[in-house]
């Protein structure tokens, strides 16, 4: 234990996150993801002789967006470079990407971790190609290619080897991760691959040079990244304390056993033998396409989470975790937007309030439904309208929590009017004073034991009176007015 704390990780992380774009970087041939192997591969992605590649103006928006999000210089001529290697998935030999001259250049991003905010130098973001994808059949022992997503527009994003530790790399992580959807640049569906991430991690002890450099490719989760890289960091200290010499290499990991394994040797720069791609000019980007661009920016997360802060009343805690997961903020503002003012016509409910009430659906029935679900925000079967239909009748009196909650778990497993469910499920709560005066004076009657403990002091014996109450009103009584209305007619008489 010792020997492992004389140690400090550095860690890297380099990002390739799919362009949201509706044809290639570099061919028209469709990105979307599912299409039956090779469906979506025209001659260009197949490197047929006499075919070039044409820029698809969108990947470079996309890339200038990015470069905008985090503060970094937009390079005004950036130049597209062969990456040359052998690999089946590879149909040119080669990988049209950026070295030299990158389209976007520095920039830094705000982390916020439990020991406070970490700011995340960039180097680099870079726009490249895709590769296919080699298919392995067990069963028939055989192996194919598929190149549907060879050519799909990617942006790499490197960060400088300034993280050091595998908590702070998925904060990172997931920060980057809710960026690029924040800006709708990428999709964020890691199961799909269109946000994925190798990790470069060393180790040293503070005072001397970096250790050498290690790749874990193609990490998919959050989780295993946070495994892949704790997992690493350990076994380069095991070898060196029991006196190995670790190799530059490029490692994968496997969830099944907890560990990375060794791939192959890892290259340097030299070893692709980079040059610029005779078929391709130079990109120049001008300052007003900049602008342009700018302009129309969407909100940024820690833009949101101050708004949030500001505006609407929510707390940190709320802030934070509503804004800064793209996902539910959609979510959140999508509830907002929906209905706010009672069936008959009553003033709307403050903002602010909605707001709250929103942020606790969110925080609890919410949270605790997509657990049970094991679903993304995006895939829960309630949408934000339809949520916001019942936060609506909770407002204006129409259901208490606990009735909401009934119709919430209904609405999961069928999709429908919330106030054709209130009817249905005969759920709409009593708040008519005469109605509820009426019952308060029947649980009085009911039970003169009680109501003389209370005017012997023991004020607790109200919360029974008030369940007889909720009872009788078969749940459906207004709480609030319920407690008035039965302390108010218990005190005359003490």
């Amino acid at each position: 234990a010792k020997a492992m704390s004389d140690y400090r990780a550095v860690i890297g992380l380099e990002v390739h996150a799919q362009l949201k774009t509706q044809s290639k970087i570099f061919s028209g041939s469709s990105t979307d993801f599912g299409a039956p192997p090779n469906a979506q591969a025209s001659a260009v992605d197949l490197a047929m002789p006499g075919t070039l590649p044409v820029m698809n103006r969108a990947a470079v928006e996309l890339a200038i967006r990015f470069g905008l999000a985090v503060g970094a210089e937009i390079a005004p001529l950036s130049v597209f470079e062969r990456k040359n290697y052998f690999y089946p998935d590879l149909p040119k030999g080669y990988q049209i990407s950026q070295y030299g001259l990158p389209i976007v250049r520095g920039g830094t991003l705000a982390v916020q971790t439990e020991a406070g905010e970490l700011s995340v130098a960039l180097t680099r973001a870079h726009l490249e190609e895709d590769a296919g994808k080699s298919v392995h059949d067990a069963f028939f022992q055989r192996s194919g290619v598929d190149l549907n997503r060879a050519g799909v527009p990617l942006l790499e994003i490197v960060s400088e080897p300034c993280l050091h530790s595998a908590e702070h790399a998925v904060a990172y992580l997931k920060t980057l991760h809710t960026l690029v959807q924040a800006i709708d640049i990428c999709d964020g569906n890691m199961q799909e691959g269109s946000f994925r991430c190798d990790a470069n991690v060393s180790i040293h002890k503070p005072g001397t040079p970096f250790g050498t450099r290690v790749e874990i490719k193609n990490i998919n989760s959050f989780r295993f990244v946070e495994k892949a890289i704790r997992y690493e960091i350990d076994r380069q200290i095991r070898a060196i304390e029991a006196g190995e010499t670790l190799v530059q290499e490029t490692r994968l990991y496997d969830a099944a056993r907890n560990e990375t394994r060794s791939m192959r040797s890892k290259e340097n720069a030299d070893d692709y033998r980079y040059f610029p791609d005779p078929d391709l000019p130079p990109l120049r980007i001008n300052s007003s396409w900049i602008e342009a661009i700018a302009a129309a920016m969407p909100e940024l997360p820690l833009a949101r989470r101050d708004r949030y802060l500001r505006d609407l009343g929510l707390n940190n805690y709320e802030s934070n975790l509503i804004a800064l997961d793209a996902g539910m903020a959609r979510y959140f503002e999508a509830i907002l937007a929906g209905p706010v003012v009672a069936e008959d016509g009553a003033n709307p409910t403050p903002v602010a309030a909605r707001a709250k009430l929103a942020a606790n659906w969110l925080l609890g029935e919410v949270s605790a439904a997509l657990n049970q679900l094991d679903c993304t925000i995006s895939e829960l079967p309630i949408a934000p309208a339809r949520l916001a239909e019942l936060i609506a009748r909770v407002s204006d009196g129409t259901l208490s929590h606990r009735q909401a909650k009934t119709a919430f778990e209904a609405l999961l497993e069928h999709d429908q009017s919330v106030d054709l469910l209130i009817e249905k499920l005969g759920l709409k709560q009593i708040s008519d004073a005469s109605a509820l005066a009426a019952i308060v004076d029947a649980v009085i009657a009911a039970h003169p034991a009680q109501v003389q403990q209370f005017y012997n002091g023991q004020d607790k014996v109200v919360q029974f009176l008030m369940g007889q109450a909720m009872k009788a009103s078969r749940g459906q009584g207004n709480p609030q007015e319920l407690t008035a209305l039965l302390r108010a007619r218990l005190q005359p008489q003490k």
